[in-house]
């Protein structure tokens, strides 16, 4: 039987959004547009290098409860307010990524807020991190 497993983060947003953080369904896991904002503070850094390593600390936390990791995603989309940070934020990616080389989009629109400078979202597959990967070199 299919189960649903919902994750709360507390957040103010999610509660007047109406939406979840991370929503699992089965061993498919899908976080929300997550932005840099710390869950104890409230405060959200004005770099947006600092707020690129809280958004991976609050996807990662919200991975842990459903018992999972970065090494699961399989797909990033990420959404960088002004295109002057984009090699900031990827090189920083790339570190997070390395080795666990998810399909990732990467766009420049405008944010809900100035104030946030990065947003990701992910999709992880609960243990891929555990199959046998096959990769094709295309180029």
């Amino acid at each position: 039987m299919t189960q649903i497993v919902k994750v709360k983060t507390g957040s103010k947003f999610e509660e007047m959004g109406s939406y979840s953080r991370a929503v699992a369904v089965d061993n498919w896991i899908y976080v929300s547009n997550t932005a840099g904002r710390n869950p104890e503070t409230q405060l959200i850094s004005e770099s947006v290098l600092e707020q690129t390593e809280q958004v991976f600390s609050n996807i990662e936390r919200a991975l842990k409860a459903l018992d999972s990791s970065l090494n699961d995603v399989v797909m990033s989309r990420v959404f960088i307010q002004n295109p002057k940070d984009v090699s900031i934020v990827m090189e920083l990616i790339g570190t997070k990524f390395r080795g666990i080389n998810p399909a990732t989009t990467v766009t420049c629109p405008p944010l809900g807020s100035t104030i946030y400078k990065v947003e990701l979202e992910i999709t992880a597959y609960r243990g891929a991190s555990g199959l046998e990967t096959q990769q094709i070199v295309i180029a």
